[in-house]
């Protein structure tokens, strides 16, 4: 449920259209209406709009560039990639100032470590906050039903965001029980957890070895009726990670077989451990139960996979994890060296 940008954009210029109708005549209003998905594709300047709304738009044209094309890319590709995300961010804050998107994304860039990034995330947090909940109050107070609630959610966005990625960097800091703690505020904020906190708080949970508040957090899912089960990849990881770190051989046993069976080509997955970047906009939004989701988790728990260092270098986790696999699975460990040796031979050439 992460996130994606395009839908945010339509959403918001969706939103805008239908309130531009008030005071129409029902059927004409509703003629109109109909036109308004064809108008987006091929005409979106014909549709009424703000500066912030053609600041966002700019942030999803961004965000398509730098967190899902950019990781694939060769050098060359990359810098023009680089080079055309940050002027488009550029022209959105140009255009509006408080498009706190575009300026986190931007400032993600500019910042020499994941430290620096999280103390200016942290400095500018009160000023973020007062903008949204202002924006909110705005338009929730002009609107009733279904537009208020839908207002509601899109302008707090950019702020859940914002914590959200303090959260995800707090734990890349290893300061732990402050990303806990920043998880648990887009909870608040958030009881559908777009922004996937609940992954972020996983994780931590398994680093300080809490496996009771894990239990209590997925409890409280639970009785929310958030929009999944607890059994994605970022809780099934941190479940094995906690069994593992508590010498539970049978309880590691059960939750890597989980992991083998819920995701496809899982195994390769496991053996490759690919590190990912960072999705600046937000985490990356994958279908759920696929390669990409699991490979996902796994980046993102490499956290948890580098802990302690064996003969080597790598962390004790990660490294029973390849042996373990690749033994029960050599056509998987095949597979993955294939692959290694045509990407080799695509580099030497």
């Amino acid at each position: 449920m992460a996130y994606d940008p395009q839908r945010e954009d339509y959403q918001r210029l969706g939103l805008r259209f239908a309130t531009s109708l008030d005071g129409m005549d029902a059927r004409q209003a509703t003629r109109s209406f109909a036109t308004f998905g064809r108008r987006f594709a091929q005409q979106r300047d014909s549709l009424p709009q703000s500066d912030a709304d053609r600041a966002f738009h700019l942030v999803a044209m961004a965000t398509k560039l730098i967190d899902y094309q950019l990781p694939f890319a060769d050098d060359d590709q990359a810098k023009v990639l680089v080079a055309t995300g940050h002027k488009l961010l550029d022209e959105a804050i140009a255009l509006d100032a408080h498009c706190y998107d575009a300026i986190r994304m931007k400032s993600a860039s500019e910042m020499t470590s994941f430290e620096s990034f999280l103390d200016y995330l942290h400095d500018r947090d009160p000023e973020v906050k007062a903008h949204c909940k202002e924006q909110q109050r705005r338009f929730v107070s002009n609107s009733y039903g279904e537009r208020a609630r839908l207002y509601a959610d899109l302008t707090m966005r950019p702020y859940v965001r914002w914590v959200s990625t303090q959260a995800e960097h707090a734990l890349i800091c290893g300061r732990n029980k402050e990303a806990l703690s920043l998880a648990y505020a887009c909870l608040e904020l958030d009881v559908h957890d777009f922004a996937d906190a609940r992954f972020t708080a996983a994780l931590a949970f398994a680093k300080l070895e809490d496996e009771a508040g894990f239990d209590a957090l997925e409890a409280r899912l639970k009785a929310l009726g958030t929009v999944r089960p607890a059994n994605d990849p970022w809780a099934l990881i941190a479940r094995l990670c906690l069994c593992f770190k508590a010498f539970d051989h049978f309880g590691t046993e059960h939750w890597l077989k989980e992991i083998l069976g819920s995701f496809p080509r899982a195994a390769e997955a496991l053996i490759r451990q690919i590190e990912l970047p960072v999705g600046v906009f937000a985490r990356l939004a994958t279908l759920p139960y696929s390669e990409d989701e699991l490979i996902l988790a796994i980046s993102e728990a490499t956290v948890l996979l580098q802990e302690g260092v064996d003969p080597m270098g790598k962390g004790t986790l990660s490294t029973w994890l390849y042996n373990e696999v690749s033994q029960r699975n050599p056509e998987a460990l095949l597979a993955v060296m294939a692959e290694q040796r045509d990407k080799q031979g695509g580099q030497e050439a």
